[in-house]
């Protein structure tokens, strides 16, 4: 069984009367319910946090390829055409054993 830590909450009437409400219609107690949401808002939480992240690392990789290819510019040819075009023509070597 987990350990909980005693935490004093000091709640607005209307906060009280509708958690109340929610724990009578879902049989459990305040204090189950409160903890089911706060668990849920971190997990949220912490959801956002990683998203936050993860969009400023695709802002900093965009970043990184507008300058490079501001440096060197950018292929115009097409490269997949140009890589299958050598393959054919190493196993075209391959089977004539040249």
């Amino acid at each position: 069984m987990s350990s909980f830590r005693r935490t004093q909450l000091l709640l607005e009437p209307e906060q009280h009367q509708a958690l109340a409400e929610i724990a009578r219609q879902e049989g459990r107690s305040i204090s189950d319910l409160v903890r089911g949401i706060l668990r849920e808002h971190l997990i949220e939480r912490d959801h956002e946090a990683r998203k936050q992240q993860e969009m400023q690392s695709l802002e900093g990789l965009t970043q990184i390829r507008e300058r490079l290819q501001q440096q060197y510019g950018v292929y115009q040819g097409d490269l997949l055409a140009k890589v299958r075009a050598e393959r054919e023509e190493e196993q075209a070597r391959v089977v004539d054993g040249r």
